[in-house]
């Protein structure tokens, strides 16, 4: 049975849920905040509360939406996995089939799988860019086409924190004749009526929370030690005010710059969760789902400075963050949102906030409300 709250549901199964979320808030680690998971395909937690700005002028509401950065990237592998599924992307391919312009500078072996798994060696843009270019996707695609890579693809791993987007997704554009955003909600959030969205409507904007930086001197561009930290942080760099304009909500940019809500997530997730079905609706074979688990690469990242493991878009269990079930995907964004796929419970959880953590994937609060999650289910 579900407990009715002010601030959304939770079946009395996963009642530490609530509680830890109400500690978060309490303790002022959150401003503003929303938590959902769903077992099985079935929403059995979606709560939200606290506000929407740092002055608490506004309170964070059901259908408050929030930019989660990096999370993003989630959606985007999940468009990408659709239409490998269908048979139209092969991830084994060279990205020169699709995209021919790709090939120069030696990049005619570079295949789809080592865009998706962050190790194409296109962790940043060589030519100096500004924030503007990220608003120009010709721009910002072609001169990625040009460049030749940092190091030898799929060697290592190496996140490309703004690139992976803009590179998966003109893989996409040459396959579909559609942006990525607009085949994301075509075929995925538009169905489920989830609302995440790559691209917001200017209608939109009096929904989406502030998001709050993370303190003076300790973010990404302040912590860069290697000329290749350095290039992805600060050109150009990340300013999290950015997010409060109408260029960057509007913008598509499928790597950092999507906008939803917990339930959006968790409830789009499901379908990886449970083997390509949700809401009744079937959107992947099991098979493609699982495509998510091939381990492509990992070592040490050379842009994160952490032991990692990619799969085809996703992090993988087995590196630095615990996990109790092994077939579990995932994937944090700027500050401390996270979305979180167990097939093996057949679950998905995901967080997001507005007060940052100086992190890129993922903190103790997501991850908190996570094992909270995983102790009701008896799986830890």
């Amino acid at each position: 049975m579900a407990r009715d709250t002010a601030g959304g549901f939770v079946h009395d199964k996963f009642s530490p849920v609530r509680e830890a979320f109400d500690a978060n808030l309490a303790s002022g680690a959150d401003v503003g905040a929303a938590f959902c998971a769903t077992v099985k395909g079935e929403t059995v937690v979606d709560i939200w509360g606290g506000f929407a700005d740092e002055a608490g002028t506004r309170p964070w509401k059901q259908d408050t939406i929030v930019n989660v950065y990096s999370t993003t990237k989630t959606m985007t592998a999940l468009t990408a996995l659709l239409i490998a599924d269908r048979g139209e992307l092969d991830f084994d391919a060279p990205v020169a089939r699709y995209w021919p312009e790709f090939a120069a500078a030696g990049k005619e072996s570079v295949k789809v799988s080592h865009l998706m798994s962050h190790s194409a060696g296109l962790s940043g843009w060589k030519e100096p860019i500004t924030k503007d270019d990220l608003y120009d996707w010709d721009k910002a695609t072609s001169l990625l086409a040009a460049q030749a890579p940092y190091w030898e693809p799929g060697t290592a791993p190496g996140y490309h924190a703004l690139t992976q987007g803009y590179l998966v997704g003109e893989v996409v554009r040459r396959i579909t004749g559609k942006s990525l955003g607009t085949v994301f909600r075509e075929e995925i959030a538009g169905p489920l009526g989830a609302d995440f969205h790559i691209g917001l409507p200017a209608s939109e904007d009096g929904r989406v929370a502030d998001l709050i930086p993370p303190p003076p001197g300790s973010a990404i561009a302040d912590r860069a030690e290697s000329e290749l930290q350095a290039n992805m942080s600060s050109n150009p760099g990340i300013d999290v005010g950015e997010t409060r304009t109408r260029a960057w909500r509007g913008a598509e940019i499928p790597a950092a710059g999507g906008t939803g809500n917990a339930r959006s997530v968790a409830e789009i997730h499901a379908i990886l969760a449970n083997g390509g079905v949700a809401k009744g609706r079937r959107f992947l074979s099991e098979a493609g789902c699982r495509k998510a688990l091939e381990l492509q690469v990992e070592g040490q990242d050379l842009i994160l400075g952490m032991p990692a493991r990619f799969g085809l878009g996703f992090g993988l269990a087995g590196g630095v963050t615990p996990l109790p079930n092994p077939n579990t995907i995932f994937w944090g964004g700027y500050g401390g949102s996270i979305a979180i796929i167990d097939m093996d419970a057949r679950t998905s959880f995901a967080y997001v906030m507005n007060k940052m953590a100086p992190t890129t994937t993922g903190d103790m609060r997501g991850f908190g409300l996570a094992m909270a999650m995983w102790e009701a289910l008896n799986v830890i």
